[in-house]
């Protein structure tokens, strides 16, 4: 009897052990309470941190935020459950790198992004750029059809109507009436290029690693929304309650004021336009 009886407290003590154990992940009635996000060193991780990480925790969540140096391994963590969320990506890479891996991603919601910006230390504006001016831009081809693009909305270019401008190169420009002369980099460089020639076109998120004001640029891109940063999570979750309220906090007014106090320059996703 007393055999049992101990083999009884055993198995209710074990059990007693595991219900507690997922208690940091979901309530009692099986709701999730505990995220764990992952970002990219600089304004995203930043964005989670200071934007919506505080707004779930007012719903009662525990927001964990996994900082990455890489384009890699927030997807990979993402994937093999380490991470619920991540945010770092564009629409056309994160369903590029999806299909590549055979992984079942979804975006939740696109954030507030930060653009491409053409900078000089030169002119101090686009219509002071002179003739024959050099211009560095990014030389791999999504950046650089972002960067054609806005110089072609500055009036400095103009892109053949025969491609799909998210496509366009340096080839495929069919005006350039101030002669300007194009040497396509590694956009990493392009930061600490502005110094040296007559303008740089920066990504936003090179900008701001090296500490440059955005609104310091000559001109900003109007980034297409795929283009845009968003929260992306495996497919399956799509449905489930805290997915709905990460969705809900970027959403709401409270976060907007962060974005516009705390991330000054960063262009608005449509949907956050129209509201």
């Amino acid at each position: 009897m007393k055999k049992s009886l101990l083999v009884l407290f055993s198995v209710l003590l074990i059990s007693l052990l595991a219900a507690c154990g997922s208690d940091s992940e979901a309530s009692g009635d099986g709701e999730k309470t505990e995220i764990e996000f992952g970002a990219t060193v600089g304004p995203y991780s930043d964005m989670v941190n200071k934007a919506i990480a505080p707004l779930l925790e007012e719903k009662g969540y525990e927001v964990k935020n996994t900082e990455f140096t890489d384009y890699i391994q927030p997807n990979n963590a993402l994937d093999n459950g380490d991470l619920d969320a991540n945010l770092f990506q564009h629409k056309i890479y994160y369903e590029a790198f999806a299909k590549e891996h055979g992984m079942e991603l979804s975006e939740v919601i696109i954030v507030p992004t930060a653009p491409m910006g053409l900078y000089s230390n030169k002119f101090d504006s686009v219509d002071a750029i002179e003739d024959g001016s050099k211009i560095t831009i990014a030389n791999d081809p999504t950046n650089l059809a972002r960067t054609l693009i806005m110089l072609q909305d500055e009036g400095l270019i103009k892109i053949s109507e025969e491609v799909d401008p998210l496509k366009a190169s340096v080839k495929d420009i069919v005006e350039n009436p101030k002669n300007i002369q194009f040497e396509e980099v590694e956009a990493g460089q392009l930061p600490r290029l502005v110094e040296s020639e007559d303008a740089s076109a920066v990504p936003g998120n090179f900008a701001l690693a090296a500490d440059m004001n955005l609104l310091d640029a000559l001109a900003l891109e109007d980034m297409p929304d795929d283009y845009r940063n968003r929260v992306v999570v495996n497919t399956k979750d799509l449905d489930e309650q805290w997915v709905k309220d990460i969705k809900e906090v970027i959403e709401s007014d409270e976060f907007e004021q962060i974005i516009d106090e705390e991330f000054q320059g960063f262009g608005k996703p449509q949907w956050m336009l129209n509201k």
